[in-house]
């Protein structure tokens, strides 16, 4: 039989070591910088890595916006046919407009000729709605126009443009589509969850929040704020926390922060323990919905098999497309102001409408004259 023994001076350097390693692992460098979001002491801190936040920065730099256009009093519309958005602009606006666009949505590998023009329009009869790109192209414009004017609350004061989601693609490349999931086993159970999923961060949660939230004005809520609540609404149960959590994963992942961004993890439902920025997530997320729905939504029948998802169902936008890792999509860079036509920004004669209080209670998206405040009301878990 063979004894080992271990002596105290060889063990404790290996015990350093190990310490270090695990001391070392659960560091950063360099220090991240943090940024306090609500009342002191209650943990509702931005942390960024310098090191890591400048492939974002790299990542989100907006571009040279073209060259200024001389002004002229004739419009595009008196000039060009078939103009059904932008005709009362100034031609030579008009025209800038349309060189910015192309640069912005059509790839160079797309140009024929030096010309990324056909992409949309067919060079023999260009007011012909020839082309489906062309009858998408208008109602992107339609819908960007929307988004500045009557959605300030969420995008001002930078706006948006087409930019601001496409990047040099013709299709965004953070889009999505219903995502069918798995066939029924052969118990002839399908679940919605515990599939391999990157939208709620490949975490054990329903795997296609997406259409529950954006499709649909499906209450966001988490678990009743009582142990035994028998007055809290319906839509307060467990099933609707995970897929809230769900919805809330891919939320934090677009925005590259953390859940307390918007909400005092103390108490994530109560609104007045939050910071404005949830305020402003509350309209993106009926803003997207919107834009799905009137824009997006009624161009299906015009779109090729490629552009739709394995139910046949159009490629959408939300949170991702446009911030795309950032909390503010290009890091604010305000390109709306060397492009008006696309605004202008918070038009207030159709800017959208919201409930006077976001209440906590029951939230089904019902729209009022009034606008949202800071101080809603805190009943149960609704978001």
């Amino acid at each position: 039989m063979r004894t080992t023994f271990f002596s105290t001076h060889k063990v404790l350097p290996l015990a350093a070591v190990g310490l270090a390693l695990v001391v070392v692992g659960g560091c950063e460098r360099p220090p991240p910088q943090s940024t306090q979001l609500g009342y002191r002491g209650v943990g509702q801190n931005a942390f960024v890595n310098p090191r890591f936040f400048a492939a974002r920065v790299a990542a989100n730099v907006a571009p040279e916006p073209q060259p200024a256009a001389v002004p002229v009093a004739v419009t595009a519309g008196s000039v060009y046919k078939n103009l059904q958005v932008l005709g009362d602009v100034p031609i030579t606006e008009f025209t800038r407009l349309m060189l910015a666009i192309t640069e912005w949505v059509v790839p160079r590998d797309q140009w024929v000729d030096g010309q990324g023009c056909v992409y949309c329009h067919d060079i023999a009869a260009m007011e012909a709605d020839t082309k489906y790109q062309k009858v998408v192209a208008r109602s992107m414009l339609h819908m960007t126009q929307r988004a500045n004017r009557s959605w300030g609350a969420h995008v001002a004061p930078s706006g948006v443009t087409c930019y601001t989601c496409h990047r040099g693609n013709a299709i965004p490349k953070y889009v999505w589509t219903t995502n069918p999931g798995e066939k029924p086993r052969a118990s002839g159970y399908a679940g919605l969850q515990n599939r391999l999923s990157p939208v709620p961060a490949f975490s054990s949660l329903p795997y296609d929040p997406l259409t529950t939230y954006f499709d649909k004005d499906t209450a966001i809520a988490i678990t009743p704020t009582k142990a035994m609540a028998p007055v809290e609404p319906k839509t307060v149960n467990t099933m609707r926390g995970e897929g809230t959590y769900a919805l809330m994963m891919y939320i934090s992942k677009s925005l590259g922060v953390g859940c307390n961004h918007c909400h005092n993890s103390r108490q994530f439902a109560d609104w007045a323990q939050s910071s404005p920025q949830r305020v402003k997530a509350w309209y993106a997320i009926r803003m997207v919905r919107e834009a799905n729905k009137e824009f997006v939504m009624p161009l299906n029948p015009i779109l090729p098999a490629a552009r739709k998802g394995p139910l046949g169902d159009p490629m959408r936008i939300a949170c991702e497309t446009c911030h795309q890792g950032v909390n503010k999509p290009l890091l604010a860079a305000p390109m709306l102001k060397d492009y008006p036509e696309l605004g202008p920004l918070n038009d207030p004669a159709v800017e959208a409408a919201a409930p006077a209080t976001v209440q906590t209670g029951v939230d089904d998206g019902a729209a009022t004259d009034a606008k949202v405040t800071g101080q809603p009301g805190t009943a149960a878990g609704v978001m």
